[in-house]
């Protein structure tokens, strides 16, 4: 069937049709974004991509002083709009930027509502941004983001998380090592919904390790046999003072990196062009990033934790994303659940994301390869690998007062050299 008249161009990404038997994924075929497994199986698919975007989407508010289960919230509504904005097309969880993290940092004297004012501002430019690539059509992310871009963009994102992973592992080894250990088996050996479940699997084993062995931090068990069950989440207005706002403009460019990048990505992953959608996607990054700042969350964006997740089960139906929307929502009201995770231990994370940043890397490595990017061709091979560097590296420098990363710097990077480039080589024939 042809994807022009497929059901998600009907009827906005419901009614997903059943991919085979429900049961199983024949060898080289992916479950499509308007497909789904049966539902047991969705739903277990969908807990898992809860899983992945927990520890990130969780961390950005513990690091800022944010309100967690807020956070939580609009992260959840921010999805429902992404998979409704993009007509059930690109699978994606829009979960906390860490790009945020530098600029709320640094206006953190000005208070908690000039931060959000700041945020609110960032959603507002990448929302415009959205609407001008969507007029304008794909041509624009032809022009400014071409394979051999969108490969570098996604392999740094990927590997510029690879110190976490690492840190996160070398905090309690012996218990990343059996989490590690046993999503690789659980992955590898599982047969069935098992095996689309290792990462799942991997860290439920990883925490009961932990908990057997004293690996979990007392003060955080305290906190969780604390917390009470139902709650509400904490609302917060913003206001709007020029300094912050001009501190998280520049975020602006990370997010639509982060956002072509993970539409290109999914593209690939499903053998299907995404480019007329990348506006939308854009657009609804920036809606959800504007409504979580005027409701006291911190700004969202596409997350390549999932997309990990996605590379490993090959399955990419946005019904899995709409159970780990709504179960997002949900827990958004349950204190003692936000308690709960935050009991899983460093090396659990760690043995989970050495895995998944790792595959997340890969994935631009194969949209190099089904573009057969020629990296004998210097200006290919150049700007490429000056932005890998400051991504892996972590490359973090200041303008004035506003402090950029490693994603940003490489993002940017080859953004404007690559064009540069190019044009400079083509006048020199």
């Amino acid at each position: 069937m042809s994807e022009r008249v497929r059901p998600q161009s009907r009827n906005k990404g419901f009614g997903w049709e059943l991919h085979g038997d429900g049961k199983q994924i024949n060898a080289g075929a992916v479950v499509a974004p308007d497909e789904r497994l049966s539902w047991p199986r969705t739903v277990g698919i969908g807990m898992q991509h809860v899983i992945a975007m927990f520890g990130a989407t969780l961390l950005v508010p513990t690091i800022t002083g944010f309100p967690v289960t807020t956070t939580l919230l609009f992260s959840g509504i921010g999805t429902v709009l992404f998979l409704l904005i993009t007509r059930g097309r690109v699978p994606s969880y829009l979960g906390s930027s860490f790009a945020f993290i530098a600029p709320l940092s640094a206006s953190a004297g000005s208070g908690p509502a000039a931060q959000l004012g700041g945020i609110v501002a960032a959603g507002v430019v990448l929302a415009v941004i959205g609407l001008i690539v969507k007029a304008l059509g794909s041509r624009v992310i032809d022009a400014v983001m071409p394979p051999v871009v969108t490969g570098a963009v996604v392999a740094l994102i990927g590997l510029n998380l690879a110190p976490t992973a690492a840190g996160s592992f070398e905090a309690q080894p012996l218990i990343g090592a059996v989490t590690l250990f046993s999503i690789l088996v659980v992955t590898v050996l599982g047969r069935g919904l098992l095996g689309r479940l290792g990462i799942l699997v991997g860290v439920v084993v990883g925490w009961v390790f932990a908990w057997v062995t004293g690996g979990l931090a007392p003060d955080r068990v305290d906190a969780l046999k604390a917390a009470a069950w139902f709650g509400l989440p904490e609302l917060r207005a913003p206001t709007f003072e020029l300094s912050v706002v001009l501190l998280a403009l520049p975020v602006v460019i990370v997010l639509v990196a982060e956002n072509v990048g993970h539409v290109k990505a999914v593209a690939a992953m499903t053998g299907r062009n995404l480019d007329d959608v990348a506006g939308d996607a854009l657009f609804a990054d920036g809606l959800a990033t504007t409504l979580a700042g005027c409701g006291g969350g911190s700004g969202t964006t596409t997350y390549a934790e999932n997309i990990g997740v996605m590379a490993a089960t090959r399955v990419y139906s946005t019904a899995a994303y709409w159970v780990a929307a709504l179960t997002a929502v949900v827990l958004a009201f349950s204190p003692k659940f936000g308690a709960l995770v935050f009991t899983v231990p460093d090396g659990v994370l760690g043995g989970a994301t050495l895995v998944l940043y790792g595959l997340i890397g890969l994935l631009g490595v194969r949209i190099w390869m089904d573009a057969k990017i020629d990296f004998t061709d210097p200006v290919n091979l150049t700007v490429v690998a000056a932005a890998l560097v400051a991504g892996i590296g972590d490359l973090t420098l200041s303008i004035g007062s506003i402090e950029l990363g490693g994603i940003a710097w490489g993002s940017t990077g080859i953004l404007v050299a690559y064009p540069l480039l190019r044009r400079l080589a083509d006048l020199r024939r």
